[in-house]
């Protein structure tokens, strides 16, 4: 089957909140959502939104396993629904979802006077720690030792994006009574029928990552639907789209939907990981192909799952991680950890925080960070961070090669990012990680398990990719969305509410004859509207909505009027007199 998936490098971060800004002012503007969110952005260590999201025992949130080997709602099963019908234990009361951007711009918004920051512009931004009762509510710094929780809340911090993880086993999908909420077969996308749901909440504490929401005014459940106007239109989400960071990749990948409960129900946590890589399938293997043309999977989508990013980071290159997996929910918002706090804890002490021979030793020396990385991102496990994080160091050891080459290297100023450009500084003396031909040092990509050409790839995908190398969205959906199109309305009937006639599958858009059975407009006497000159629309008319903007679409653009023809005056012979008969 086939999944909707992202991917988000979190060292390019710089926490602008313009993704949450973006997708508030369209997506969560109704009345009754001024306190949803679905999209936030969290500074880590620190306070979540809502509070304490992450406390899934608390919540009754997320899967877990049975003595039998099964998996179960933690919130209970049937029987305990049905007990709890009328109340939603577990669900995060309204004083719990602080205004995000509100809460990260208060210190700005009460900082000094504007003549003291520097002028119009004000300060540059900086990666700061959140504050100290923002820190102390956080619930991964609980699992963690005192000493531990001491030395972060003062020297790493990073940002955290998150939205709905359209997971591929959901709990809220299994958790609500009335099947309201769904996850799509075509692509996986997990949404809501607003007709079908009776508000009995159930989904919002059965989600462990709190990102379902409950409109008072309607009563019914809302959250993040991924953007599918858009995804439908061939185009990125609104918060990949307006990104500053370019930190979001989204793609598709093919899983096997046969694997999804086995790998959900794994004993060991600290196999979730590997269990859930194993359900993506690798979209060049040619029985995969065959699989996926025999499910009925579009060609066109087998080839934008090859061209994805999402499986070149989750399954080639092994850099990116689920946020808790532990949960058993599989998500499909996957992160490459931050590596530019790390660089900042060892520049910290002196030592050289480009060189990668000192970053690998650091992780094994360095408990606070991996291990929160690890209770994050690995269900604890420190195993797959500190791969990940080694893998980056080798990225980074490139760029600052690279720069290192031309007499300087990059300094490693917080939110550079792990594998982006940082910038410059003064000369140190950092080995250059490149070979003698300027590719990168075989000895490097040996050690993190790679060899030249695909660490030459990892950095590439994770530092220059482009808008199109970033967002592979399938050419299939705009071509469905056509196809429904020329499916027509059941509305559009003569003299229904529609106003048009319907028009049968394949045989254009239906355009509706004028009175005194004239022409039809758009076409000459008799035969319709000319081939090829209008596009596909129903009833004739246009859905501005789903245009991208491409195109020029009749509705919006009617071709002009011909001119009527003078007929000839007097005073004004024809040029060519009339041939004798």
């Amino acid at each position: 089957m086939a999944q909707m998936a992202m991917v988000m490098h979190l060292d390019r971060c710089i926490g602008c909140h313009t993704c949450s800004v973006a997708c508030k002012q369209v997506q969560s503007t109704a009345e009754g959502l001024e306190y949803a969110w679905f999209n936030n952005v969290e500074t880590r260590p620190g306070r979540g939104y809502p509070h304490a999201w992450d406390e899934r025992e608390a919540t009754g949130a997320g899967w877990v396993r049975a003595s039998s080997g099964t998996l179960r709602p933690r919130g209970g099963g049937r029987l305990a629904s049905l007990a709890q019908i009328f109340a939603a234990p577990g669900t995060p009361v309204l004083a719990a979802y602080d205004d995000p951007v509100a809460e990260a711009l208060r210190s700005r918004v009460a900082g000094p006077a504007p003549e003291t920051m520097g002028g119009a512009r004000g300060p540059e931004p900086v990666r700061s720690p959140a504050p100290r009762d923002s820190v102390a509510d956080d619930a991964v710094l609980a699992h963690l030792s005192e000493h531990v929780t001491a030395d972060l809340a003062e020297t790493f911090s990073f940002y955290l994006p998150r939205l709905c993880e359209h997971c591929l086993n959901p709990a809220c999908v299994a958790a609500c009574p009335s099947g309201a909420m769904y996850k799509r077969v075509e692509d996986g996308i997990v949404l809501v029928d607003q007709h079908v749901c009776r508000g009995w909440a159930r989904c919002v504490p059965a989600c462990p990552y709190k990102k379902v929401y409950l409109n008072p005014v309607t009563g019914k459940a809302t959250k993040c639907t991924l953007c599918v106007e858009r995804i439908e239109a061939g185009e990125p989400t609104l918060c990949s789209d307006t990104c500053v960071g370019r930190l979001r990749y989204i793609g598709l990948v093919l899983y096997d939907a046969d694997k999804v409960e086995a790998a959900a129900a794994v004993a060991d946590p600290h196999d979730l990981l590997d269990a859930q890589r194993d359900v993506i399938l690798d979209p060049n293997d040619p029985d995969v192909v065959a699989a996926a043309e025999r499910s009925g999977i579009p060609e066109e989508w087998v080839m934008a799952a090859q061209w994805s990013p999402i499986w070149q980071l989750v399954s080639r290159f092994r850099v990116a991680l689920p946020l808790h997996p532990e949960y058993r929910t599989l998500p499909m918002v996957w992160y490459v950890p931050p590596l530019s706090p790390v660089v900042d804890v060892v520049a910290a002490t002196g030592a050289d925080g480009e060189d990668f021979a000192t970053l690998a030793a650091a992780f094994e020396q360095l408990a606070g960070p991996v291990d929160y990385l690890a209770e994050m991102f690995a269900a604890g496990a420190r195993e797959p961070v500190t791969e990940v994080l080694r893998r980056l160091a080798a990225v980074r050891a490139v760029t600052a090669g690279s720069s290192g080459s031309s007499g300087s290297s990059g300094a490693g100023a917080s939110g550079a990012g792990a594998s982006g450009a940082a910038s410059p500084g003064p000369t140190t003396s950092a080995r250059p990680a490149r070979g003698r031909r300027g590719g990168p040092d075989p000895a490097v990509a040996r050690a993190v398990g790679l060899d030249p050409g695909e660490l030459t790839e990892l950095h590439q995908l994770l530092t220059k990719a482009d808008y199109a190398d970033r967002n592979v969205i399938p050419e299939a959906y705009a071509a469905s969305a056509q196809a429904l199109a020329e499916l027509g309305c059941s509305l559009d009937e003569d003299g229904g509410p529609g106003m048009g006639a319907a028009a049968p599958p394949g045989a254009g858009p239906a355009v509706v004859a004028p009175a005194g059975g004239g022409p039809a407009a758009g076409g000459p006497a008799g035969d319709g509207p000319a081939a090829g000159t209008v596009e596909a629309t129903r009833g004739g008319r246009f859905n501005l909505l789903g245009w991208t903007g491409r195109g020029r679409p009749h509705q919006l653009f009617p071709a002009p009027a011909p001119s009527p023809a003078r007929p000839a005056s007097p005073s004004h012979p024809p040029s060519h007199p009339p041939s004798p008969k």
